[in-house]
Parts: structure tokens; sequence; C-alpha cells
């Protein structure tokens, strides 16, 4: 692309910031919570497809279950509802000759929580060089990037030779992934993509996988004063005096990717969650009979889930059997939401290597390539052929109370995109 091209996209990010942080606040303040197997998409994914059509995009609405096939993909995770949850994209052709592009991103957040939020999740409140809100960068601040790079090109009237995709998708949250499934099922292919979540303005050409279990422990009890179990206590210390070995065995026995070699500890495993029974007074005061734990770990490229499940279910069973006294009754094992694989394309990708370039040649400095710390929907991009990586903003308090996003890291990761877009795709003939 010319110079004076590039320096006139460059000086529309810097002139119209204040455009590119309206979007992400419009987005924010639409509740679209996942609430799995349902969600809330359908308000954003108005807006978005009102967006695209305004700036002359001709946007196109489904369902994920109208794509063809997909009820019968082994990729399918069954169980969703997707009644007035739509995707959305739109694709800009080019006038022949260029590489296509998707850029692509999910509506979708976690819920609110019980968390103690300061600012409301869904004001948008901006404060210094924050936006706070759900999703602020998990990941609207993705989505409004796109928008307004879609709306940047249209302003300044810049041509494309090869194809250029939009695409919003739903229910990417809690392993949902049936959204990106579905626009590749649909047709919306392309020599790459970018998906804009928030890699913290480095190149992420990775994603781990991760693996979720839920487990329901189960003790006799015959009242807190008979004096003859200590219900599902005893089970739970057993429990989490061993979890540490399986992280240790996780440790020493797997084959780490390059791309996360700078981590300490690559294969993490967490306990997510632990339950027994209400708080308070609404229960009777008793030593718990049953409680539910759910235990997360993350896996690296390449690692299967039969061997996953096998090194697993061997600890598991291994710690049940060494104590039969305690688990007198059988834990029992439920798998919430899919295996969601490890996913990596070679670093000397040509999307990798020209990102690099545009973010050099627009921000000084040379991003970090490295994998992004925790399972995503870029795997099924890799799955279809699509180079792939993960290019976004800065942030913190993902998934939790005032989450937010840095407001320079979303102007920059627009700036990038602007210089490597015309690159990639080519200077298209103006009519």
């Amino acid at each position: 692309m010319k110079v004076a091209q590039e320096t006139e996209l460059q000086g529309y990010a810097d002139l119209h910031a204040d455009r590119l942080i309206e979007i992400l606040r419009d987005l924010v303040r639409l509740p679209s919570v996942n609430n799995a197997p349902v969600g809330n998409e359908w308000a954003c994914q108005q807006y978005v497809a009102s967006f695209l059509r305004n700036i002359g995009w001709n946007a196109v609405q489904y369902l994920p279950t109208d794509a063809p096939g997909i009820l019968e993909h082994p990729m399918y995770w069954r169980g969703r509802e997707y009644e007035k949850r739509p995707n959305v994209a739109a694709v800009r052709k080019g006038s022949g000759g260029g590489r296509s592009l998707i850029l692509s991103g999910h509506v979708d957040t976690v819920p609110v929580g019980e968390g103690d939020w300061k600012y409301p999740p869904f004001a948008a409140e901006r404060e210094g060089n924050r936006i706070y809100g759900r999703g602020a960068v998990d990941m609207k601040c993705g989505v409004a990037t796109n928008l307004f790079v879609a709306e940047a090109l249209a302003e300044t009237g810049v041509r494309l030779a090869g194809d250029l995709t939009i695409e919003t998708v739903v229910d990417e949250e809690f392993g949902g992934v049936n959204g990106t499934l579905a626009g590749r099922l649909m047709g919306y292919t392309a020599d790459a993509a970018v998906i804009s979540e928030p890699s913290f303005l480095r190149i992420c050409a990775a994603q781990r996988g991760g693996r979720t279990v839920d487990i329901l422990f189960r003790a006799p009890n015959g009242g807190i004063l008979s004096g003859e179990s200590a219900g599902v206590a005893e089970q739970l210390r057993i429990f989490l005096g061993e979890v540490g070995r399986l992280e240790k065995a996780r440790l020493e026995g797997v084959r780490v990717h390059p791309m996360y070699a700078h981590l300490a500890n690559p294969v993490p495993v967490t306990i997510a969650r632990i339950h027994t029974a209400a708080w308070g007074t609404s229960e009777p005061p008793n030593t718990p009979t049953i409680c539910r734990v759910q235990l997360f770990w993350q896996a690296m490229p390449g690692e299967t889930v039969e061997a996953i499940d096998r090194e697993f279910l061997a600890w598991f069973d291994g710690m049940v059997n060494a104590h039969p006294e305690a688990f007198q009754v059988k834990p029992e094992l439920e798998y919430p939401i899919r295996w969601l694989p490890g996913s990596a394309i070679d670093p000397r990708e040509p999307i990798v290597r020209e990102l690099s370039d545009a973010a050099v040649s627009t921000l000084g400095t040379t991003p970090l390539v490295q994998g992004i710390e925790g399972p995503c929907d870029m795997y099924v991009f890799h799955e279809f052929g699509i180079p792939a990586v993960l290019w976004g903003a800065r942030g913190a308090n993902l998934h939790q109370a005032d989450e937010y996003v840095e407001i320079d890291s979303i102007v920059d990761a627009a700036k990038a995109l602007l210089t490597f877009i015309p690159r990639w795709c080519g200077e298209g003939v103006k009519p």
C-alpha cells in the first residue's frame, strides 16, 4: 500500500478515536450474556448488522443451526439453544487478485456474577484510560475495533483487491464455538483470519486446550450427633491434597509448545468451584453429605482428549482406590462442556509475519508472538485450514467484577489493523 494511504488511515484513527470508544460503549450497554444453553445476544447482533448496513456492507444474519450439515458435524456441541441468537457476517468484495481475510469476534459475554462491582456492569463508564463493563475487554473491544476498521475503510475510500469479511458470532463462552463452526460451514472462509480477542497487543498464534469436569462426592451421614461420619469433608480433604500431584504429573510429562515456553506453569490445574449446601439458616446445621467440585485443567497444542482423560482417570481412580474407607460411595464424574483442544500455527506463517510488520511500522515496537493463556474458538479456523491469529487490546478482570479495557490499546490495535488489511488484501482498483 502507498505510504500516503497508510498515513491517511493512521490519521483517521487518531482523529476519530472517540468514535471507536463510542462504538465500544454502545456495545457494552447492550447486555449479551451467555447463560448456556441459552443466550441474550439478539440486541447486540442487531446493532452490528445495522452498523454494517449503514456503511454500505450487505450484512447477513443466520442462526448457527441454519448452517448446512452442522447438526451432524463431529465438532457440533449438542444441547445449546439458538432461538433469536443469530450470527452476523458481511463480505466486502475485492476488485480481484488479492488475498482474502476474515475479522472475527464473539458478542456473547459471561454473566455478571456475584462479584462486588464498583462500576455498573452495563454502563460502560469511562475513567481515565479505561472503559469498564461486562464484555469491555472480552471481547466487545475487539468487535468495536472491527466495526471501526470497516467504517474507516469506507470513509477513506480505500479499495481492496481481496475480499474482507467481518463476522460476529454467538455462543463462544462456556465452550460454545458452535457459532464459529457455523460460520465456516456457511462458506465464510478466507486465506487467513484475525480474531480480535484481547491478546494484549501480542500476536497469539496458539491457544491452550481446556478440560472441565464436575465431580460429585457423596458420603453417608447419620446426623450431626451420630459421630459416625465426617460426611464428605474427608473426601474433599484428600482430593485437595492430591490435586497438586496431578498438576506435578502434568508438568513433568507434557511436551511444552514453544509458544508457551515463557510460562512457569504452561498446564495449570485449577479448582473452579466447590459447593456443599446453602450458607446460613436456610439449611440445618450438619456435616455435608454431598459436595460438588469443578476441576479445570489446560493442555498444550497437540494433546488429545483421549490422552487427557486417560491421565486424569488414572490419577482419580488411584486416589479413590487408595482411600476406600473415605470413598465408600464412588464419586460421579460429568463433563459439562466440550473438550477444547489446543491449537497452533507456525509462527513463520505469512499472517504472523505480515501482521507483525504492520504493527512495527504503526506502533514502533515488535509485538510478542506467543500463545494465548486460555482456550477459545481459534482452533475451529485451524481445523478448517485457515491460518488464524488473535490480535487485540489490553485490559483486566476478564470474567470478574469491574472488567475493563485500556483505551489507548484499542486505538493501537485498530491502527495496526488499518495498516495490515490493505497490505494483506492488496490495493484494489478504484472504480
